[in-house]
């Protein structure tokens, strides 16, 4: 089917795409706009799962202060090749990942890195409250991991919906399988600090 060029361009700024992979991302999905970002994000995340395992020791060290000066983040975000460190959609990407931060102040990178006691401790706390609601037991379980979804989305940076583009309910997870896909190269964030005035020490997190 043909694939008009303002749906492209507006792909394009949805997803941060190239244009040739938008178009066919539009084509595939029927013209369908949320096809397109669907089929575009399982590409992104199938050629993330290539390069997960390569090495990327290089990348940039970005900050973001929050209007008013009150909050502060300095983040890692790491590549394969300083040239692609220095490309604008890197720094773009490593901005918007300091933003998010700044605006959510999450307690782990992905949530792979949640301790195990710290899980169970929030599993026990979720069981209460599930049998305090009166569910029956068979199904507390259940409900119980269920519900730890809104945990790591609240406390883990990747399974954070993207702050600046909520529209599309993108996560942080896909916003950096979509740069891995656009880039060509393994992209992972190492580690950050966030400071806020009168809160102490920073409190800063690694992978």
């Amino acid at each position: 089917m043909a694939v008009r060029a303002e749906d492209v361009k507006r792909l394009r700024e949805v997803t941060g795409a190239p244009m040739m992979e938008c178009k066919r991302a539009l084509e595939e999905g029927g013209g369908d706009f949320e096809a397109a970002i669907l089929y575009l994000r399982k590409r992104g995340q199938a050629t993330a799962a290539k390069k997960a395992g390569r090495s990327a020791t290089e990348g940039l060290v970005g900050s973001y202060v929050h209007p008013g000066a009150q909050i502060g983040v300095i983040v890692e975000v790491n590549c394969e090749s300083d040239f692609v460190a220095r490309t604008p959609d890197f720094i773009q990407l490593v901005h918007d990942i300091a933003m998010q931060i700044c605006a959510t102040d999450p307690r782990f990178i992905r949530k792979e890195d949640v301790p195990a006691e710290t899980l169970e401790r929030e599993k026990e706390i979720l069981r209460a409250q599930v049998v305090e609601s009166g569910k029956p037991a068979a199904v507390a379980e259940r409900i119980v991991e269920g519900r730890l979804g809104k945990f790591y989305e609240e406390n883990c940076l990747y399974e954070q919906h993207f702050i600046k583009d909520q529209s599309s309910n993108v996560t942080i997870r896909e916003l950096i399988e979509a740069a891995v896909a656009k880039l060509g190269e393994n992209i992972g964030v190492r580690r950050f600090s966030r400071f806020k005035v009168g809160d102490g020490l920073a409190k800063t997190v690694c992978e």
